[in-house]
């Protein structure tokens, strides 16, 4: 069977396929594009086995019946659906949702073919890996993209991000649902902070590990539920065997300690690489590392001071600025406020 996927969505089609192996007809249900205030986002799956049970959601409620109703007729003739609700335009196969928006939700029935790329992508997912579910919706058969094969569109830093999404691919309109491991935050330093950011992680659904040498900080006591290493960084961070879905928080403000840590991280292909300490630190931390043959391309990644700027004094704001800049960083996306700014200068 292989280890679960520990996301929500990956509940939903590990029960699709726990349907399919009893042998029932299945339909799967996914959101495929959303207009305006939409309920659930792209990617979100709702699956339907042949005697109307169901698990998931693909509006929250507002039209499953109608997703249902299809998935069925999916089930008894094998054709595919492609349902519009609400939206900007008025082709829209039912009317708005209550909350003004709309989705585009694509149903195909689920076959051998099917089952066994939900079953690929629990293994990719074993081993670390992001990978997409790539669906035509014009007719054809899914496929898997993974991180060392995307190409066009369906590109690595797009499953990286994790972000499902409907692209065009070689001229045909596709869905990509990403499924990527979750999230592993290395903190470097337990101290006051790293308490804070620990747990903020936790809740946010990374996988957090504490390293720090000094034993007395490292302590189940401060840091709950948490992986800790109470080892040096240089003897911790090459045994995690960490990848591209790694962010690293470097917060012991203790050169004997960050330093290393800093060399391994900024020669790695981790997402995020921060560390604490005021501009003036920072100077005097370029120069040490550039020392030790860091270069100016690698340094050029270092986000310092750690965390957006939002004026954070406490333990516990500057946890909150640190997460806030590592979900910006890895979802690739620009602030609000940047945006507006390219706007009125355009």
């Amino acid at each position: 069977m292989g280890p679960p996927m520990p996301t929500d969505e990956a509940e939903i089609l590990r029960q699709a396929e726990l349907w399919g192996e009893l042998e029932r007809g299945v339909a799967v249900a996914t959101v495929v594009q959303t207009f305006g205030s939409a309920p659930r986002p792209p990617g979100s799956h709702l699956v339907v086995e042949e005697s109307g049970l169901f698990f998931g959601s693909a509006s929250g409620g507002c039209v499953e019946g109608d997703v249902i109703t299809a998935a069925l007729d999916v089930i008894e003739d094998g054709a595919p659906r492609l349902l519009n609700f609400g939206g900007a335009d008025e082709v829209a196969w039912r009317p708005g949702l209550p909350c003004g928006g709309g989705i585009g939700v694509h149903v195909q029935k689920l076959d051998l073919a099917l089952v066994k790329l939900l079953a690929d992508m629990r293994g990719e997912y074993a081993a670390r890996r992001a990978c997409g579910l790539v669906t035509p919706l014009d007719g054809g058969a899914p496929w898997l993209s993974r991180m060392s094969d995307a190409v066009d569109d369906i590109s690595a830093s797009t499953l990286r991000a994790g972000r499902s999404a409907l692209v065009e691919h070689r001229g045909r309109p596709m869905f990509v649902y990403v499924h990527r491991p979750p999230t592993r935050l290395v903190i470097v330093g337990a101290v006051h902070a790293a308490q804070a950011l620990a747990a903020i992680a936790r809740v946010a659904g990374f996988e957090v590990v504490v390293i720090d040498p000094r034993a007395a900080f490292a302590t189940s006591e401060r840091f709950p539920d948490t992986v800790l290493i109470p080892r040096w960084p240089d003897e911790a961070l090459p045994a995690l065997e960490l990848d591209a879905f790694t962010a690293l928080a470097v917060l012991s403000h203790d050169p004997k300690i960050d330093d290393p840590a800093l060399r391994i991280a900024l020669a790695s292909n981790w997402f995020y690489v921060g560390a604490l300490g005021s501009a003036a630190s920072q100077v005097r931390r370029v120069e040490r590392l550039k020392a030790r043959g860091v270069t100016a391309d690698a340094l050029a990644r270092l986000r310092a001071p750690i965390g957006l700027d939002i004026g954070a004094v406490s333990p516990t704001e500057i946890a909150v600025a640190v997460m806030g800049e590592i979900v910006l960083t890895q979802r690739q996306k620009p602030l609000r406020a940047e945006t507006a700014r390219a706007a009125a200068c355009a």
